[in-house]
């Protein structure tokens, strides 16, 4: 069984490799963008760790005190997706199976009328818009079990589709991306494969939200050949250079692929629970 402080570790792990991480288009530590900077998503991941990992919390709970922490700190929406994604992981690591999924599975199942109040309330507060457009919208009491309001959202939420599929994207695509590239890459590319790996198979939420699909689906070819390339770069400087141009004219477009970035580091908070729940059984 994790300690609840392993799992507190590994989200903060988690949040910290995203933006140690240069992702396109996003906020990391090589340039912040769209008028928020990578300490912001620093002290958001500091100031909302207890929530998110709090043992024995509904993941409803966790999420709108996590979003309250945030807005007080920060005073901006840095980690709404981030959130949404992580407490459900946190709470199904607590069971302490070996199969995080399956686990999560069941978290997601037992989510009541509770969760989805606070889940709504979280989102009206952070204000990002997207799921309030949907049949059932999140600034009214909701009307139905929060994953029936997923799934109305989930063709074009892609955070909605995770709760509707337990979290299919992450475990199938976003860890095999990650473990790839961790077999031959070191620091900061396997989390920088990883969000490419999101950003090519989809077209981002956040962007198709504020852009429009057709500005989406062609960030999303753009970064299929900036991933295809810089695979093939063995050279550090010249990748860190391929990356940085697609990063500024991302930005100077006021392009964020937010939702690529929340995705990350769910996949990375899911690679280190595995890696905690793996520990916790060896070292039973």
């Amino acid at each position: 069984m994790p300690k609840p402080a392993e799992i507190d570790r590994a989200y903060r792990q988690a949040c910290r490799m995203e933006i140690e991480a240069l992702k396109p288009g996003n906020v990391h530590r090589f340039a912040d963008g769209h008028r928020m900077s990578a300490q912001q998503f620093l002290d958001s991941a500091e100031v909302s760790a207890s929530a998110v990992c709090h043992p024995g919390w509904p993941v409803g709970r966790r999420i709108l005190d996590a979003i309250r922490a945030t807005q007080e700190a920060v005073g901006t929406n840095t980690n709404l997706g981030i959130v949404l994604l992580c407490a459900p992981l946190a709470k199904a690591a607590e069971a302490g199976g070996d199969d995080l999924q399956k686990e999560l599975a069941t978290v997601l199942g037992a989510m009541d009328d509770g969760d989805a109040q606070d889940v709504f309330r979280a989102i009206t507060l952070a204000n990002p818009g997207g799921l309030g457009e949907a049949e059932n919208d999140v600034a009214e009491p909701p009307r139905v079990p929060l994953l029936v309001a997923m799934g109305e959202a989930a063709d074009r939420d892609l955070i909605a589709r995770q709760y509707v599929s337990d979290f299919a994207d992450i475990f199938s695509g976003g860890l095999a991306a990650y473990n790839a590239a961790s077999r031959g890459e070191e620091g900061m590319w396997p989390t920088v494969f990883t969000y490419l790996h999101f950003l090519s198979e989809f077209p981002d939420s956040h962007v198709a939200r504020k852009h429009g699909t057709a500005t989406a689906e062609n960030v999303r070819l753009e970064a299929i050949s900036v991933t295809n390339k810089a695979g093939r770069i063995a050279d550090e400087a010249e990748r860190l250079r391929l990356l940085s141009d697609f990063d500024r004219r991302l930005k100077a477009a006021g392009i964020n692929p937010g939702t690529s970035a929340d995705l990350t580091v769910a996949t990375v908070f899911a690679e280190r629970l595995n890696f905690v729940l793996h520990n916790s059984q060896v070292n039973a």
